[in-house]
């Protein structure tokens, strides 16, 4: 067991049972996601993931996985994130570990809230920036639009704001189109 001041390791991390909470290593520090997932976010997730896995099956691209999925950062200090979705190419299978993803997935897509505070979401683009994470879609339900950011060598970049009636364009995944209308 842990005390207040001991920083969870990645062996002892491995070694942690299934929780059934989401949550996120920050520095060693186990911190919980609050509140659990409410029906309008797994609403948003579900209706993407329903057009992303048909896409990526069919044409035998890779896997799209749900949260609570670990992606790990860094070992030490021990660094994960939980992204609402992701998706893993074909080409780089060998990161889906057992037990978590192991390096930067092709694509993560984040539903924001509003405990999403602009400093957590800078820490969250920094670490998937940090691990070659080459495309994040930020899904904002309070204004029912859709970022998408590409990874250049400065970081990540919009390349897209897309709102309802608008087609969602990825840069992962090309030949995808999302309808955001079908998303809400």
């Amino acid at each position: 067991m842990l005390s207040e001041t001991d920083k969870l390791t990645y062996e002892a991390w491995l070694q942690l049972p299934e929780i059934r909470r989401r949550y996120e290593v920050i520095d060693g520090e186990l911190r919980f996601i609050p509140p659990g997932p409410t029906p309008d976010p797994q609403r948003r997730a579900s209706n993407l993931f329903l057009h992303l896995a048909p896409f990526i099956r069919e044409r035998q691209l890779g896997e799209v996985f749900f949260a609570p999925l670990d992606v790990l950062i860094t070992r030490q200090p021990l660094r994960t994130r939980q992204p609402d979705l992701l998706f893993v190419s074909t080409q780089r299978r060998e990161i889906i570990g057992s037990q978590h993803i192991t390096a930067g997935p092709d694509l993560v897509i984040e539903i924001l809230s509003s405990s999403n505070t602009p400093a957590d979401l800078e820490a969250k683009l920094a670490d998937y920036w940090s691990i070659d994470v080459q495309e994040c879609w930020l899904v904002s339900p309070s204004t029912r639009t859709v970022e998408v950011l590409r990874w250049t060598t400065h970081g990540f970049e919009r390349t897209g704001l897309y709102g309802p009636g608008e087609v969602l364009v990825s840069h992962v995944l090309p030949d995808l189109r999302v309808s955001v209308t079908d998303i809400w």
